[in-house]
C-alpha cells in the first residue's frame, strides 16, 4: 500500500504538480476578517482581470482602525483640484517630517 499526495486547485479542483501552482492571497473581501491563501494553477491566474490604473490607500481613522481602499486613478485625482501637486508636497511615511532639525536648536 502507498500513500499518494496530490495538490489540487482551490478554484477548479484540478490537480497538478507543485511547480504548476501559484499562491493567491485574498487580502480584502467583504466576507473575510483576515487574509486567506488559495492554491491555484498558474493557468487559472490568467482569468483574474485587472481593473486598470488603481490607487491603493491605507486609511487610519481617529479611532485607530485601519482599512484598505482601492480606487480608480481617475476618481482619486478628482479628490483635489491639483492632485499631482498635493502628492508632490505630501510628507513621506519614512524619516523625519519636513522642516525638522537634528539637535537641541543651540547651534
Amino acid at each position: 500500500m502507498a500513500i499518494v499526495s496530490r495538490k489540487v486547485s482551490d478554484l477548479s479542483g484540478q490537480d497538478g504538480a507543485d511547480h504548476e501552482f501559484a499562491t493567491v492571497v485574498v487580502r480584502q473581501h467583504p466576507e473575510l476578517d483576515q487574509p486567506k491563501a488559495l492554491d491555484v494553477l498558474a493557468a487559472e491566474v490568467e482569468a483574474f482581470k485587472e481593473i486598470g490604473d488603481l490607487v491603493m490607500l491605507e486609511v487610519t481613522l481617529p479611532t485607530g482602525h485601519t482599512k484598505n481602499v482601492a480606487m480608480k486613478l481617475a476618481d482619486f485625482n478628482k479628490l483635489a483640484p491639483d492632485m499631482p501637486k498635493v502628492l508632490n508636497e505630501a510628507r513621506g511615511t519614512r524619516g523625519r517630517l519636513p522642516g525638522t532639525r537634528i539637535g537641541n536648536g543651540n547651534g
